[in-house]
């Protein structure tokens, strides 16, 4: 299946506000944490069990294998499986392989993959379109011979032509009007292979005049010579999503087809061919606002050209709003699943702060990660007076919203890094950080007071010395003396080289192609920043790939599976800085 791609239009800053302040004044807490959700779709399966329309819920995610699914999946994704899951039905994974010409097994694997990271499971209800294709054929036969399809040698772009506009009505194919014989033995040798690829098509016989152009002879099976990654070449004809997608649904009992609202317009066809096929069941179809996103674009057509033209590493760069993507950057699937409930399910299209998504993620991550010290623009730091060749392993928090994840060991000596930007040798009237004379606090350690600079022969500072206060072990005066700045750092004896990448929004533009720019013009040059001269603590070394952590004071980060042993490598997830949360205080202050 395809649709046209358009850039989302902007929402007026007051529009937006209003928004905010509106959620704010309905949420006490997260929407996420509450057991029970409610939206349209969700009352319309209540009432249908109530009422005893069905026995039981059985919903379906029908995606085509043509790329890796995207953030725009998994809201479709959690609520087919979310609505099973809270009445008590099933949702079928239903792969809607239909086009031989654009499928792959490896996209097959990743929607598996992808599907399971979200914490769902179809059990042994997982199906494909192509185990349909014998009795789809069957029931395009009986369409035929009730003379409601017919075998059309129109090209293309003639059908195309003939469809007529939304304000025009079509003109019927020349070929409309063949006999049912005829139709039957074209529609067998099509299928035998006679014939080239675009020669001949299968359409169904409804109204070339319907306002709907949906009704206006819809194509139903195509020729295409290709190998299918499940059928070989057993067929040589394939239906359209239209004709698969309602009688697949109908195969296996569903009782609601719930889809995107670009297939609104479809719905009547969905439901004709269920009134005049011999289904077993009445399937019927629902429709939802899809997710669009700011800085990010859902569709792909686009996500396939940014992998082929090379402006990303591949599906799964964490740039990418892929789920490989976003889960090789280190978001959890709960965060996914949290922001999913935070949007809701609505009827009419609208733009989502990505903010709202990564302020989710982070509220997972905050109670989740395990806190460590990394130094990612690093600053060398001699502590004059303490021992040369001493080590000391200081106890440090692994989390703070967590007891129970304990404490870890952390090795501190005479040489440390710490940041770059945590010096200054003149620092303004605000800075609190190191700076000569001043003492500081050195997290889970001690205070240090900074004694002298060392400078190269450009002048650049490449090393700072200080004096330690050994009373102060832990981070904390006997005597009750406050310092305005805590720091992080790493011994330098211990610490393990690392590379970190950083990253921002693919595209810089909230609303990327909006007010008639290119759309590729909107890629933001600086959503990867790559820094290779990085030291991580002794505990971070091994972490597992995929794993993600807090280092201290600078963001989330993910282990990633370009590391090697000794040589780990690290994305970016998100920074600590929280938007969205702010504008979540800004609304309910506006709203008391």
């Amino acid at each position: 299946m395809s649709c046209e791609i358009r850039p989302a239009r902007p929402l007026a800053r007051h529009n937006v506000a209003r928004v905010f302040c509106a959620i704010f004044a309905l949420m006490d807490t997260d929407t996420a944490s509450s057991p029970e959700r409610s939206d349209f779709i969700r009352d319309i399966v209540a009432a249908d069990l109530r009422e005893g329309r069905i026995d039981s819920v059985v919903t379906r995610f029908p995606p085509e294998p043509n790329g890796y699914l995207h953030i725009g999946h998994a809201k479709s994704i959690c609520l087919n499986f979310g609505i099973a899951n809270e009445f008590g039905g099933r949702c079928h994974l239903r792969f809607d392989d239909t086009n031989p010409v654009k499928e792959e097994q490896e996209y097959i694997d990743s929607i598996e993959a992808d599907v399971r990271w979200l914490e769902f499971d179809w059990g042994e209800h997982l199906y494909f379109a192509s185990d349909y294709f014998e009795q789809l054929y069957e029931w395009a036969v009986h369409l035929i011979k009730q003379g409601k399809a017919y075998v059309d040698d129109l090209s293309a772009d003639e059908i195309r032509e003939h469809r007529g506009t939304l304000t025009e009505p079509g003109k019927e194919s020349p070929f409309r009007e063949r006999s049912a014989e005829e139709n039957l033995d074209l529609f067998e040798r099509m299928r035998a292979g006679e014939f080239p690829d675009g020669s001949r098509v299968l359409r169904a016989k409804i109204d070339m005049a319907s306002g709907n152009i949906n009704f206006r002879d819809p194509v139903m099976y195509r020729i295409v010579h290709a190998t299918h990654p499940r059928t070989g070449d057993a067929w040589c004809i394939y239906p359209s999503y239209d004709f698969a997608h309602g009688q697949s649904d109908a195969i296996e009992d569903i009782t609601h087809s719930i889809c995107t609202l670009e297939f609104q317009d479809h719905r009547p066809l969905y439901d004709w061919f269920i009134e005049n096929l011999p289904v077993p069941s009445t399937p019927h179809q629902y429709e939802f606002a899809r997710l669009n996103l700011t800085h990010t674009v859902l569709s792909k057509r686009v996500l396939l050209k940014l992998v082929n033209e090379g402006h990303v590493r591949g599906w799964d760069d964490p740039r990418m709003p892929t789920l490989s993507g976003i889960r090789r950057r280190g978001f959890p699937a709960e965060g996914m699943r949290d922001f999913t409930d935070m949007i809701g399910v609505a009827r009419s299209d609208s733009v989502v702060e990505v903010e709202m998504l990564e302020h989710a993620v982070r509220g997972v991550l905050n109670r989740q990660a395990l806190r460590r010290f990394a130094v990612l623009n690093p600053l060398k730091v001699v502590i004059e007076n303490y021992p040369e060749g001493q080590v000391e392993d200081l106890e440090a928090t692994n989390n703070p919203e967590d007891e129970s994840a304990g404490t870890r060991q952390v090795p501190f000596s005479r040489e440390l890094w710490i940041e770059r930007d945590d010096f200054m040798e003149d620092p303004p009237k605000k800075f609190y950080r190191l700076s000569p004379g001043r003492e500081v606090r050195l997290r889970s350690a001690y205070f240090v007071t900074c004694s002298e600079v060392v400078k190269d022969a450009s002048g650049e500072v490449v090393e700072v010395r200080c004096t330690y206060d050994p009373d102060t072990r832990g981070g904390a005066a006997p005597d009750g003396r406050k310092v305005k700045a805590t720091l992080h750092w790493v011994s330098a004896a211990h610490a393990v080289p690392a590379e970190v990448r950083l990253y921002d929004h693919l595209f810089g533009s909230a609303y990327p192609g909006a007010d008639g720019r290119e759309l590729f013009d909107d890629l933001n040059p600086d959503s990867e920043t790559v820094l290779r001269d990085c030291f991580v603590e002794p505990a971070v070394a091994d972490l597992a790939v995929g794993e993600t952590i807090q280092f201290e004071r600078l963001g989330y980060f993910c282990a990633d599976s370009d590391s090697a042993p000794g040589a780990p490598v690290f994305n970016r997830t998100l920074t600590l800085k929280d938007t969205w949360a702010k504008l979540q205080a800004q609304g309910r202050q506006n709203t008391a």
